[in-house]
C-alpha cells in the first residue's frame, strides 16, 4: 500500500486524538484510514507505546493513561480481543440451560455470550446491560420461537453501559438467579475482579449475591490489570471462563481459587 505522504510524527498525533476520543484503535482501521500499510501503522503503535501514549493489544492499542479508574466505552472496548471473546463466549454459553434464569452483567465479552442464548428454550434473562437488553428486545423471532425473555434491572447508565445505582441494586436483591454470567475490568490473584466504577462494582455484588452460580468470562488481557474497586475474590467464582492465551502462570493461580477453570482455544488465523 502506497503511503499517504504523512510524516511519522503526523500520523502517530493523529492515531493518539483518536485513542483520546473512542479510548481503542484497531490495526485495521487505521491502515485504512491512513492510507498506510500494516507494518507502518504498527510501527506508529511501537512508537506511542515507548512515549506512554497507547498499550498494544491483541489487532490493536488502548489508552495507556495509568490510572485505575478510566473507564473505556462499550463501542472502544467491543473492538478489542475479538476472537479470544468470541471463543470464551461459545464456551460460557454451553454453561446454560434451557427453562433456566440467567443474569447477564454489564461488558463486551458478557454481551457476546447473550447473543449465543437467543435461542435456548424458555430461558429468561435479566440484564443491567443496556446492550444486551437492546440485543433481545430487537430479535426479529417471536418469543413463542424460543426468544428470551427480558428483564431489566433499571438504574442509571455508566460508560460502558451498565444499569447502576440503588434502583439496580434494589432489583437485583429481590431476585434469584440460576446463573450469573459476569465479565471484569480487571482480574488479578490478590485483587480478585475489579472495575473503574464504585456504582458498577456495588450492583455487581448484588448480582453476585442473587445467584445460584457465578460465571466469569474474561479474556486473558484482564489478567494482571487492577481497577479502582474490587467486587469478588476468585474463590467466590464458580466457573472462570478465559481463552488459551492465558500464561500458565496465571492458568495455575485460577485453577487453585476458583471451581472450575475453562480454557477456550482460540482459533490461529
Amino acid at each position: 500500500m502506497a503511503d499517504n505522504g504523512l510524516l511519522a510524527h503526523q500520523r502517530q498525533a493523529m492515531i493518539a486524538e483518536l485513542v483520546r476520543r473512542s479510548g481503542a484503535v484497531r490495526v485495521a482501521d487505521l491502515v485504512e484510514q491512513l492510507g498506510v500499510s500494516d507494518m507502518t501503522v504498527r510501527r506508529d503503535l511501537d512508537a506511542l507505546e515507548r512515549s506512554g501514549v497507547v498499550k498494544k493489544v491483541h489487532g490493536g492499542a488502548v489508552a495507556a493513561s495509568g490510572t485505575a479508574i478510566d473507564e473505556p466505552g462499550f463501542e472502544a472496548k467491543s473492538a478489542l480481543e475479538s476472537a479470544a471473546k468470541a471463543a470464551v463466549a461459545e464456551a460460557a454459553a454451553t454453561l446454560v440451560e434451557p427453562g433456566s434464569v440467567v443474569a447477564v452483567a454489564a461488558g463486551t465479552t458478557a454481551y457476546a455470550v447473550a447473543a449465543r442464548l437467543l435461542h435456548v428454550p424458555r430461558l429468561t434473562v435479566v440484564t443491567n446491560s443496556l446492550p444486551v437488553a437492546e440485543l433481545i428486545r430487537s430479535t426479529d423471532e417471536e418469543p413463542a420461537a424460543g426468544t428470551p425473555s427480558l428483564l431489566l434491572t433499571g438504574g442509571s447508565p455508566t460508560p460502558s453501559a451498565a444499569l447502576v445505582g440503588p434502583l439496580a441494586d434494589q432489583a437485583v436483591r429481590s431476585l434469584h438467579v440460576d446463573l450469573l454470567i459476569l465479565g471484569a475490568h480487571g482480574v488479578c490473584e490478590k485483587a480478585g475482579l475489579t472495575t473503574p466504577n464504585l456504582a458498577e462494582a456495588q450492583t455487581n455484588r448484588a448480582l453476585i449475591a442473587s445467584a445460584r452460580r457465578v460465571a466469569v468470562v474474561a479474556d486473558h488481557t484482564k489478567w494482571g490489570v487492577v481497577a479502582l474497586s474490587g467486587f469478588a475474590a476468585l474463590d467466590e467464582i464458580d466457573v472462570f471462563v478465559t481463552d488459551s492465551g492465558l500464561h500458565a502462570q496465571a492458568r495455575t493461580a485460577l485453577a487453585e481459587s476458583v471451581g472450575e477453570l475453562v480454557v477456550a482455544p482460540v482459533p490461529s488465523d
